[in-house]
């Protein structure tokens, strides 16, 4: 965890489907909140799995 130049606390968060991770959530990953947890994907795998997000499909549908 680590502190930004305004004053926001930034975490290192990993792709929920392939495990990239990120210092921080990058503008161009997605977020989902599910059962009470946010998860986040990265930009290939939000890409990938465009029409199952978007038709809120629970993850456990379009994982493999």
């Amino acid at each position: 965890m680590t502190t930004t130049k305004e004053g926001r606390v930034a975490e290192a968060v990993a792709c929920a489907h392939c495990g990239t991770t990120a210092a921080e959530p990058p503008l161009t990953w997605v977020s989902s909140v599910e059962r009470g947890r946010t998860l986040y994907y990265c930009d290939r795998c939000a890409r990938d799995n465009l029409r199952s997000i978007e038709a809120r499909l629970d993850t456990a549908w379009w994982t493999d």
